[in-house]
């Protein structure tokens, strides 16, 4: 079986359309055929995409992680508060920033936060979970992860 990896992910051919797409179709991918398409909001889907995509990643330290996040535009993020037990990272804008605000505490950016989860671990070569503890589709100002190491 063939597989691809992130490197493969950066060779682009077009030439007329560039390698941009609109923020309207990652949405729409994210938020109506996974989050709605799919049993449970697609939230199994979503951590296992999202873990597979931060195992290929090619960084090796919490900061390289972060400059990834922030030059695949996944958003800008900063790390609030760090010790040998936590991390917690605020992402100023989201994927989701600007979308109307949903029901209260609804999270919607599980994919990014599994995108921690599934670099750290390789990173660390131990079980790290990420939990996201605010978004913007509730009214927070940014998103925020509590990872636990």
């Amino acid at each position: 079986m063939l597989e691809y990896t992130f490197e493969d992910m950066r060779k682009m051919n077009r030439e007329e359309l560039g390698n941009m797409v609109p923020l309207e179709l990652f949405r729409t991918i994210r938020l109506i055929g996974l989050n709605q398409g799919l049993p449970m909001g697609g939230k199994g889907t979503t951590l296992t995409i999202g873990r597979k995509i931060g195992e290929n990643l090619p960084v090796h330290t919490v900061e390289e992680l972060l400059q990834m996040f922030e030059e695949l535009r996944i958003g800008i993020p900063r790390v609030i508060e760090r010790n040998e037990h936590k991390i917690i990272v605020a992402v100023d804008d989201c994927f989701c920033k600007g979308l109307p605000s949903l029901e209260d505490e609804k999270m919607v950016c599980d994919l990014e936060g599994a995108i921690l989860e599934g670099a750290l671990t390789k990173m660390m070569e131990r079980r790290v979970t990420v939990k996201e503890t605010k978004c913007n589709v509730s009214g927070h100002e940014h998103c925020e992860y509590e990872i636990k190491l």
